[in-house]
């Protein structure tokens, strides 16, 4: 059996970044004291004089972020999803996303997969918060190529973005010369019997699921929902209608995610049976990745379980 390679998003994040500083001179790129974590070191390896450690506070990094965008720089600002989302909301709502300037906002170490840190370090309502605000497209890549991309794509993009990165070595599922589309979903496997809308470390979650009940006779299709804002409703719709039901896996609480955001979608379109599937409303706790998935239901076996639920209701 070939091995899977494995590369965490927030490794190829770093990765990205250094590519992009010595290709793109108008790029500033800050961090919380966290760059050796959310490797946003590897930019300041290349372009320390464009790189600025604001120190542990979140807020006055987006501020300085925005100040940056408003002279016309291109600006990541990198920390944990947790402090840099939940720590410094009002600065990116007010400061940023309010006059829609050009700063990029990298949240690492995103969901339960941040492992033995516990619930206090575990992003799990970052998605919530940033898709509540307006001018913000949120982005959440499946795998190391995605990342690259998704850097790239931000970098040359005009206006706020928010980029959830985790810790976790995820799956590398796409060809480096796969061809993302902005805003777009992504069908990584075909079925016909229901479809499951994942985002991040959950495609791959999916995809083993689907592998599992592909053993029984039931076709599961598959797709990487990585733009969350502005979500590619129009797929959403002819995937679930195609399939007739639809679960949404996240790791994230399932309020105000990407489930919601299915949800919201689905409402009134679609009579097709539906479930969300993610942290049901509950703060994470201290433990290793694989056993904190399968504490809170994100392992393959039980998303396979969730998903004979659904098709039960059809």
């Amino acid at each position: 059996m070939t091995e899977i390679k494995k590369i965490a998003t927030r490794d190829a994040y770093g990765k990205a970044l250094a590519e992009l500083a010595k290709e793109n001179s108008n790029i500033f790129v800050m961090d919380a004291d966290l760059s050796q974590s959310t490797k946003s070191v590897e930019f300041a390896k290349v372009c320390p004089e464009r790189f600025v450690n604001a120190g542990i506070a979140e807020g006055n990094m987006i501020g300085v972020a925005a100040g940056l965008a408003a002279m016309g720089k291109t600006v990541f600002a990198s920390s944990f999803a947790v402090f840099v989302t939940g720590r410094a909301f009002e600065q990116i709502r007010n400061s940023v996303c309010y006059p829609r300037l050009n700063v990029k906002v990298a949240g690492s170490h995103s969901g339960i997969t941040v492992g033995e840190d516990g619930g206090t370090h575990q992003a799990i309502a970052d998605i919530s918060l940033m898709r509540s605000l307006p001018n913000m497209t949120v982005l959440v890549p499946a795998d190391a190529t995605a990342t690259r991309w998704m850097v790239r794509e931000a970098a040359a993009y005009d206006g706020p973005v928010y980029l959830r990165l985790g810790r976790l070595a995820a799956p590398v599922l796409y060809a480096d010369n796969h061809e993302f589309k902005w805003g777009k979903g992504e069908i990584v496997r075909m079925g016909k019997d229901i479809v499951v809308f994942a985002c991040g470390l959950m495609v791959s979650i999916a995809l083993e699921a689907a592998e599992l009940l592909a053993a029984e006779g039931i076709s599961v299709a598959v797709a990487d929902i990585h733009t969350i804002k502005p979500l590619d409703t129009d797929f959403i719709l002819e995937m679930t209608e195609r399939c007739g039901a639809a679960i949404s896996l996240e790791e994230h609480n399932i309020i105000g995610g990407l489930g919601s955001a299915i949800a919201e979608t689905l409402a009134g379109n679609s009579a097709a049976p539906f479930m969300r599937c993610g942290v049901e409303d509950k703060f994470g706790q201290s433990g290793s990745p694989e056993a904190l998935l399968k504490h809170y239901g994100l392992d393959a076996e039980t998303t396979a379980m969730k998903i004979k639920q659904v098709l039960a209701r059809k």
